[in-house]
């Protein structure tokens, strides 16, 4: 019975492990609570007070001093977050150095703080993901190296969840986004346990009133209707996404073409502009800030126009912040543009008169499932957030929007760090780069050697069957072994190694992987390949026998963390 008992006890590493993802999250909670009190209730809410000219002039300071943030204390690092946390899972020894986790955050209040049309939820992912790693780094012996890539990604999910107040949500989206297609599922029970302590602890804090408040719920009987509308706004959320994907890596691109100032400065116009006609418009300026408030702004009627047009404002308002180096998150403008696309087909679909729903609460909850799993290609974490922001009553057109919207969005992505599927050991192997198998220390023959020279020096001297033939440094070929068997023996002092080079054998550029030059020499049938540098010089060789030597090392090392 005793050893029964004890059998249902982890391993002590393991218990550990899981003990710190619980501090981890009561850390995480603490943390994100305090960043969404200075940037929401200290800075965001009392800038909507202000002037509407001041309002106007509020994201340009805001974007120039996220770029001084940057630049200063930053030393120059990127304004991205959440892709940080992404980056640092696929990295096999992940790190987040302190002087951009600074400098993110802070530019990352300044930025949603100021008005820029990006969410809390970049900065959050990033500081929680930074806090497990701390952990891990403090407890290194006790929790072994592993234990880094489990820790950060349940900072993640505690920093989802605790500013969602959605536990479910947090922990499924730290583990699917990392991936187009696939889930990491080592993580689960660290990022679970991280995810509900996050939470608690963030709702439990005195001067959080309350999470983002959505502020819808449906409880009308599903009908065919709403059947039906879930497919067409799957359809629209799928070519929406595509857009936003497109268009996001678009502004990341054409922002590394100017200077951040001259960046930071039109964007602030451009947002200013935005928000003079959406008050002007909309009677409130609903480009401003991440856009909750555009949940209750729908709770009236309004034209289709009206919806369209702010669909639209709200798309040039995010991109404008991302292209200006703003410092924020996709999640919750993703939600928005969703919440402005299923009220415009519900109401689209009322006016036809087709549908039973009275409650346009479907819509909007809808919309928001297809385009966030769109965007982000998280449709499970999507219809979870759905579920838990809606008391679980949309759960199942949820599910068919959602799906229908990663069908047509297809393989685009507002993450450009995001993989296609988790690769096995063997997979991550091969995606290393060619540099960490590259010989350079390569004994070569010239192309006036002999054939006689070729077989005593390097077949038999140095059990070589396949030696690249370079003059100077420029490479003619390869020479094998089997092509001088071919040569009469008579003819071996007087042929030279020129005359008997495979000039078509593939070459290698060390901007390849492992799989590259494993590819091109199945191709070829040879167990070398040689490497050229960018100028087309000789570089070295990457024998196929080193490969699976360091596949072996790689193996051992890690084995070892345990």
């Amino acid at each position: 019975m005793l050893a029964r008992l004890t059998s249902l006890v982890p391993e002590a590493r393991t218990s550990r492990l899981l003990l710190a993802s619980i501090g981890v999250g009561i850390a995480v909670g603490l943390a994100v609570g305090v960043l969404d009190y200075i940037v929401v209730e200290l800075l965001f809410h009392p800038i909507l007070h202000l002037p509407i000219w001041l309002l106007a002039v509020a994201p340009l300071v805001g974007l120039l001093l996220t770029v001084l943030i940057l630049q200063t204390i930053g030393g120059g690092c990127s304004p991205s977050t959440s892709e940080e946390y992404i980056n640092a899972f696929h990295s096999r020894h992940p790190v987040m150095e302190n002087r951009p986790l600074r400098a993110r955050l802070l530019a990352g209040m300044a930025t949603i703080g100021s008005g820029g049309a990006l969410g809390l939820e970049g900065p959050s992912i990033y500081l929680g993901s930074a806090i497990g790693l701390r952990v891990q780094e403090r407890f290194e012996r006790s929790l072994g190296r592993d234990g880094a890539k489990l820790l950060l990604t349940a900072g993640a999910a505690a920093g989802v969840s605790a500013l969602f107040q959605t536990p479910a949500t947090g922990l499924i989206f730290a583990l699917e986004s990392p991936y187009r297609d696939d889930v990491a599922h080592r993580a689960l029970l660290p990022s679970l346990l991280a995810s509900a302590a996050g939470f608690l602890t963030f709702a439990s804090l005195p001067f959080i009133e309350s999470g983002a408040e959505w502020g819808f719920a449906y409880r009308d009987e599903l009908g065919p209707g709403e059947l039906a509308g879930a497919v067409a706004i799957g359809v629209g959320a799928g070519l929406g996404g595509r857009g936003f994907a497109w268009a996001t890596i678009r502004a990341k691109t054409a922002a590394g073409r100017w200077s951040p100032w001259r960046l930071a400065t039109v964007g602030g116009v451009v947002l200013g502009v935005l928000v003079v006609v959406s008050d002007a418009l909309f009677e409130e300026p609903l480009t401003l800030g991440p856009g909750y408030e555009i949940v209750e702004w729908l709770q009236e009627p309004h034209s289709l126009g009206l919806i369209v047009a702010l669909f639209c404002f709200r798309a040039v308002a995010t991109l404008t912040t991302i292209g200006a180096g703003g410092v924020g998150g996709l999640f919750i403008p993703l939600a928005v543009q969703g919440v402005l696309l299923g009220s415009l087909v519900g109401r689209g679909l009322e006016y036809v008169g087709w549908g039973n729903s009275t409650d346009n609460a479907i819509w909007t909850v809808l919309g928001l499932a297809a385009f966030l799993a769109a965007g982000y290609r998280t449709p499970i974490a999507a219809v979870m957030f759905v579920a838990e922001s809606s008391a679980g009553t949309a759960v199942v057109p949820a599910l068919i929007a959602a799906a229908v919207s990663q069908l047509v969005t297809g393989k685009a992505s507002v993450s450009a760090g995001q993989r296609v599927e988790r690769l096995g050991h063997l997979e991550e192997r091969v995606t290393l780069p060619l540099a960490s198998a590259l010989t350079t220390d390569v004994l070569t023959v010239p192309p006036d050697a002999t054939v006689s020279e070729f077989v005593w020096v390097h077949a038999m001297g140095r059990r070589q069957r396949v030696v690249p033939v370079v003059d100077g440094s420029t490479y003619l070929g390869l020479c094998s072994l089997d092509a001088a068997s071919g040569v009469d023996r008579d003819d071996w002092e007087r042929t030279t190694i020129g005359s008997i080079v495979a000039e078509n054998a593939p070459v290698a550029r060390p901007s390849w992987t492992l799989r590259d030059a494993l590819a091109a020499m199945d191709h070829s049938g040879d167990d070398v390949i040689a490497v050229l540098d960018e100028a087309g010089n000789f570089a070295g060789v990457v024998y196929e026998s080193e490969i699976v030597k360091l596949s072996e090392i790689l193996e051992e090392t890690e084995g070892s963390d345990g």
